[in-house]
């Protein structure tokens, strides 16, 4: 891998060693209305398995639309995007629901809990739909609970939590599967900054721990900073793309 001319600066690098798990050829999004918004225009981009990128641009640069373009919760105008190596739009729609189970997890800017399952429910739920026992799903489900410091909430449900604690259990829901990549929208967005920054600690860990491939879209440049790599959109475009030593 190319190195930078100084290694505490950031530095511009066009290629990495590793594979990549997250790949964009030539992808646009518009959206159809009174008037046509080009979302994303012509982004080609390549994330390597294991790294942890944050997406930063201010509001409607694009950042949303390409994490839900990776995540398979949409799909481009034009353009491929590949996880793995395979090819999104090549997929069945129950092929692209397996996926998105088994490979990917989500931390959305809203918690999207289900409202009738408590704590212990939610994080358990997509370990269910993988067939796990339920003794297994149980335990797994409580360490993260107590990871994400809600070990004395785990039979409350969404409505009894602060709006940070159901934020944690979905992020502990993403976490639960040991998904490859994880694509996180602000995950810290609605955190108190003691809060956030152990929720960002958690992520780091995963990422240390599993190796799983990291993009998180922030405004909070503290958290950007964090990432080994970050990549800022303007107006549907990539206009920067940066590398920098991160400390363990």
């Amino acid at each position: 891998m190319p190195s930078a001319s100084s290694p505490d600066a950031p530095s511009r690098l066009a290629t990495a060693a590793a594979p990549a798990v997250i790949a964009l050829d030539h992808v646009t999004k518009q959206f159809e209305g009174k008037r046509r918004v080009v979302a994303l225009d012509d982004v080609t981009l390549s994330i390597a398995a294991g790294d942890m990128v944050s997406i930063i641009g201010p509001s409607g640069s694009g950042k949303s639309t390409l994490l839900n373009l990776v995540g398979g919760l949409d799909r481009p105008t034009s353009g491929t995007v590949r996880i793995g190596g395979q090819s999104l739009a090549d997929l069945s729609d129950d092929d692209l629901t397996r996926v998105r189970r088994d490979k990917i997890g989500f931390i959305f800017q809203f918690f999207n809990l289900l409202p009738t399952l408590t704590c212990l429910e939610n994080v358990g739920l997509p370990l269910h739909l993988r067939g796990w026992p339920r003794l297994k799903v149980d335990a797994r489900a409580r360490e993260l609970l107590t990871l994400v410091q809600l070990d004395h909430r785990l039979l409350h449900l969404p409505d009894e939590l602060s709006g940070g604690e159901r934020q944690r259990v979905a992020i502990a829901r993403a976490l639960s599967v040991y998904p490859p990549v994880l694509l996180a929208d602000e995950p810290t967005g609605n955190l108190d900054s003691r809060t956030g920054d152990e929720i960002l600690a958690l992520v780091r860990d995963l990422h240390g721990r599993l190796g799983s491939t990291v993009v998180i879209v922030t405004h909070d440049m503290k958290v950007a900073e964090s990432c080994a790599r970050t990549i800022a959109l303007r107006d549907g475009r990539i206009v920067e793309d940066i590398r920098r030593e991160v400390r363990k």
